[in-house]
């Protein structure tokens, strides 16, 4: 049985979690995205507040502690079908709804007392979120110019 956290360690894993959220919120306010740094952050200190309070219950009556954290992706879920529409042209709001998923994980791991998981694992996040969208945008307006010039678009008549 692990002696209960202190007040520095609770702070401190509140602190560092809203720190990681913070992280993947700049990066959807940057993107003008619904989800942003004050959704990531609540979204973050939720996940590791439940977290740590359920290794505290788990310890005060012999509990399973999973079971609070599996209820966080549970819950996470409805945040992430919130971001995701669907309009006309296709659905708009995956990567926001992943990263909202992606900072629980992230904030079940810090409230875990798992840090250097935690760190790793939104710095990976954050490459991708940043790396890789500027190649999205060069493969879609790559097929875009394919469709173009499938339907004729290229065609110059002689005068």
């Amino acid at each position: 049985m692990q002696p209960p956290l202190t007040d520095l360690q609770i702070t401190a894993r509140l602190l560092l979690a809203a720190a990681l959220g913070g992280a993947f919120g700049l990066e959807r306010e940057f993107r003008q995205k619904s989800a942003g740094l004050r959704t990531n952050i609540l979204i973050a200190v939720g996940s590791a507040l439940f977290t740590m309070l359920s290794f505290h219950v788990a310890a005060m009556s012999g509990a399973d502690p999973t079971r609070i954290a599996a209820q966080i992706v549970t819950g996470i879920g409805f945040f992430g079908a919130g971001a995701i529409m669907r309009t006309g042209s296709g659905v708009h709001g995956m990567t926001t709804a992943a990263t909202i998923w992606v900072n629980a994980a992230v904030s079940v791991a810090v409230g875990a007392g798992e840090y250097r998981l935690a760190i790793i694992a939104t710095v990976v996040t954050i490459l991708a979120l940043l790396a890789l969208h500027p190649l999205e945008v060069a493969i879609d307006k790559r097929i875009a110019e394919r469709r173009e010039n499938a339907n004729g678009s290229d065609f110059s008549t002689d005068a």
